[in-house]
């Protein structure tokens, strides 16, 4: 009998091919003819363009085409906020915004040309903070002002709920931007054939989305348009809807009719974003005696640079998504997105859960001090339940945050640790925890949120699966794999999935919301389950027995009540062939979840699962120095059914990794609206040796709306990281650093006040 491969760690499928350097990303793409582009960037926060001279350029040998924001489509592209063109039109927004591009026979030469082009600006007055874009009189970055979005919600009496809280605390947190810091910067290549139709091979999270920018961007019909998605080096949200150089990549080929490739360098991808939105947040919170949160009130700024992109719909996360991990009951929040003149800002993993946690998190260790109450417990009242429908109507189908909190609490032997602290010593350690969720799908993007699955069984037996859901290192590839051979009874080595083609593949909406493990896996469930009904059919006409007696196993086809009646897959499909007039076995199988688009309210059931995490950890502050370092960390993802355990333990830990990063160490370092520090030896990221000991393990808890109970993992994990180190560095030397990053500075700065007497 054929061993469950569902629920096996397993190495990713695509691991081999990438470890001997044989995946295919965008940029190792070399095609006949094929030219180089380049960029030339604006110097200047906000300025107007006032003439471009580009004829010594275009005289340098070698160079095919030198293109400005004159010689682009005059329809303006975006996701919901139609603001941005190829290229700067009259005016730049954002130090890095593209003004003109080069395209030549070598990078070499684009490169020269580009030091050719003459362009005169004339300087504007920049607003490049939000105080200063909400100032009285202060320039509008777009001609509709600076308030780009605003979010009203109120659910319940939020004053009565003050007025009967025993305690009441008010705290404002501020959190910045990261880099996604993928291991790949964008790289497009893009080539038009003899009848003018386009063809993109892109590193993007969705081909889909990726082609509706394009034909929006280029003002040309959709299906004129082919989008492929190469390997992705990473996105961690960043390469979804929001990135523009393939868009001028696109532009660029039809320009010159000839293959061209733009490869950024990691100057040129930071300095065009995208990095994560940030916020500054005001939390106010009412708990009774016993630790019930009795109201909740938020006021958030968010910060989405010159564009606003996916923005919005990240503020919309961070104003809203936490209240519905907790049982509430008078919750509100008011938040805005303001544009500054600095680089866009948008998704990024964790898609503004991140902002929030970091604030909630802080908010509830401080106040179950305040009560003389241990953390884990102030959570463990408040936490929300399976079968519990949150204060925004969000239905609890499976909740495994107890049982996150009880494992993680255990793992770091957290009351012994707690009860060790003395906050004596130079070299001082303290433990902090926080708790999370995130949505499994997201119904917001569009009334649409399904995944379609095509397989297709050659007459070998072996499959070939196609769908236009990305694999970007994640494993989304792997789990649709191990889900197929199950079902098939198959190796898993006998699957292939096809890389995401819009001429080819079904439509879908690609990797965003951690929606492809719920969605794609019950498309990818439906699908071979139907496959597996025709085969079966199949070999009961050649065997001459019930259908229902037949099972696959180990690729062959058996009856369970006569062992004499078997076949191999391979001779059971060459029968369907020729009995069906030739055709092989192909189905297909869409997905759409029984979710609800939210009301003008922002009311409804929008995913059909939620995922939750917790994360227990312990950190040493040197206060000689300020420095701080994570010593150990445990995290616990409730992901449903782990598919694929090892893929979700290498997610948990690359995100807790990622959240160290945003807390103490990565800060983009500006001037005048200009990155200072965009190159990966200023910015600075956790290396190998910065890790601390880290342990991950899983809640399983049996999705019902779930592909065998699955539900989606990775974006979770990166949620508790900053509030946990916060909550653990206040546990060590009793002062509580509430703006992001935690640096040596602050850390000195507070204990230096702490010390002071009070005047």
């Amino acid at each position: 009998m054929t061993v469950s491969v569902v629920g096996q760690p397993m190495p990713q499928v695509s691991a081999q091919e990438k470890v001997q350097g044989r995946a295919v990303y965008a940029g190792d793409i070399k095609m006949a003819g094929m030219l180089h582009a380049k960029l030339l960037r604006s110097p200047h926060a906000h300025a107007r363009i006032l003439s471009i001279d580009t004829s010594a350029a275009e005289a340098l040998p070698g160079v095919k085409v030198v293109v400005t924001g004159d010689d682009v489509p005059r329809r303006r592209w975006g996701v919901h906020h139609k603001q941005q063109n190829v290229l700067a039109c009259g005016l730049v927004r954002f130090v890095g915004e593209e003004v003109a591009a080069v395209v030549a026979t070598t990078e070499a030469v684009a490169q020269d040309a580009l030091e050719l082009i003459r362009i005169e600006y004339e300087e504007l007055p920049a607003v490049l903070d939000i105080d200063a874009a909400l100032s009285e009189g202060a320039v509008p970055v777009h001609p509709e002002g600076n308030v780009v979005d605003e979010i009203n919600i109120a659910r319940g009496d939020v004053e009565a709920g003050f007025a009967a809280a025993d305690i009441v605390h008010e705290e404002v947190y501020t959190t910045h931007s990261q880099y996604p810091g993928y291991m790949e910067p964008m790289a497009t290549v893009a080539a038009t054939d003899g009848n003018g139709r386009l063809t993109v091979w892109t590193s993007t999270q969705s081909v889909f989305l990726a082609r509706q920018r394009l034909a929006e961007a280029l003002d040309r019909p959709i299906s004129s348009i082919r989008v492929i998605q190469a390997t992705v080096g990473g996105g961690f949200g960043a390469k979804i809807v929001e990135e523009r150089s393939s868009v001028i990549a696109a532009f660029l080929a039809t320009k010159v009719d000839r293959p061209v490739r733009l490869n950024l360098s990691r100057l040129d991808d930071i300095q065009s974003g995208c990095f994560s939105v940030p916020m500054r947040i005001r939390l106010k919170m009412g708990m009774t005696r016993d630790g019930t949160i009795t109201a909740k009130d938020v006021t958030i700024e968010a910060e989405c640079g010159a564009y606003a992109g996916l923005s919005p719909e990240v503020m919309l996360v961070t104003a809203m998504r936490s209240d519905n991990m907790q049982r509430l009951e008078n919750v509100r929040s008011h938040a805005r997105m303001i544009h500054t003149h600095t680089m866009p800002r948008g998704a990024f993993r964790g898609f503004g859960g991140t902002q929030m946690s970091f604030a909630l998190n802080s908010h509830m260790s401080t106040m179950a001090d305040m009560l003389g109450m241990d953390p884990f417990d102030l959570h463990r009242r408040n936490a929300i339940r399976t079968g519990d429908l949150s204060v925004h109507g969000w239905e609890i189908g499976s909740c495994g945050l107890p049982e996150c909190l009880d494992q993680v609490s255990t793992a770091l032997d957290w009351t012994a640790r707690r009860a060790r602290n003395t906050r004596c010593g130079v070299l001082r350690r303290g433990v902090g925890m926080a708790a999370v969720m995130h949505v499994s799908g997201n119904r917001t993007m569009g009334n649409w949120d399904g995944s379609t699955v095509v397989l297709k069984v050659n007459e070998d037996g072996r499959v070939v699966i196609l769908t236009a859901e990305s694999d970007m290192g994640q494993g989304a590839n792997t789990m649709l794999t191990q889900i197929c051979a199950q079902e098939l009874g198959i190796p898993v080595s006998h699957v292939t999935v096809q890389a995401p083609d819009t001429d080819n593949s079904p439509y879908c909406l690609g990797s965003l919301a951690s929606r492809v493990t719920i969605n794609a896996g019950n498309a990818m469930l439906g699908a071979a389950r139907q496959a597996r009904s025709q085969i079966l059919e199949a070999a009961a006409q050649k065997l001459g027995c019930e259908a229902a007696d037949l099972t696959i196993a180990d690729g062959v086809v058996h009856s369970g009540k006569n062992p004499n009646l078997f076949a191999p897959l391979p001779e059971i499909c060459r029968y369907h062939i020729f009995r069906h007039g030739g055709e092989g076995i192909l189905v297909r199988h869409t997905h759409d979840p029984k979710t609800v688009m939210m009301n003008k309210e922002h009311y409804g059931n929008i995913a059909p699962a939620y995922s939750f995490a917790a994360q227990a950890l312990e950190v040493e502050v040197d206060t000689e120095t300020g420095q701080v370092r994570v010593v150990e960390t445990y995290l616990s993802d409730d992901c449903g059914k782990a598919i694929n355990p090892l893929t979700v333990h290498g997610q948990s830990a690359g995100a807790a990794v990622q959240a160290v990063g945003w807390t103490l160490y990565e800060e983009l370092q500006m001037e005048g609206g200009r990155v200072m520090n965009g190159n990966l030896a200023d910015y600075t990221m956790p290396t190998a040796e910065a890790v601390p000991t880290m342990h991950s393990d899983i809640v399983e808890t049996d999705e019902p709306n779930g592909p065998l109970g699955a539900k989606g993992a990775s974006e979770t994990a990166i949620l508790p990281g900053a509030p946990a180190i916060a909550n653990a560095v206040y546990d060590a030397i009793g002062v509580r650093i509430t703006d992001l990053p935690i640096t040596p500075e602050k850390i000195l700065a507070a204990l230096a006040a702490k010390e002071q007497p009070h005047a």
